[in-house]
């Protein structure tokens, strides 16, 4: 039993910790700028992001396209710009990321 207490315990701590890292992540590259983790900014929260896509099996890969070559419509006229300035590996990170976000 305690065991598990002190593993679910350390689990939560390297869970706080990569959400740091991806939030200093997402930071450093700009989106920030434009999306929030818990509310609309320029575009959707992170939160609804997550929701949107959350039965969607092929998101990952499609947001990662996204992401990397920009878009429009689907949250409204305001377009998102292309990010090919973004390493493949950092972009796949944050949408995970964004992903997993409750």
């Amino acid at each position: 039993m305690r065991f598990a207490i002190v593993a679910m315990a350390a689990f939560g701590v390297l869970a706080a910790g990569n959400a740091a890292a991806n939030e200093k992540l997402a930071q450093s590259n700009g989106c920030m700028t434009c999306h929030a983790v818990d509310k609309k900014v320029i575009g959707p929260s992170y939160k609804e992001i997550a929701a949107k896509y959350r039965s969607d099996k092929a998101a990952e890969a499609n947001l990662v396209k996204k992401v990397k070559a920009g878009g429009s419509g689907v949250w409204g006229p305001t377009p998102m710009p292309p990010n090919a300035h973004i390493k493949e590996d950092d972009i796949k990170t944050l949408v995970q990321w964004v992903l997993a976000t409750k």
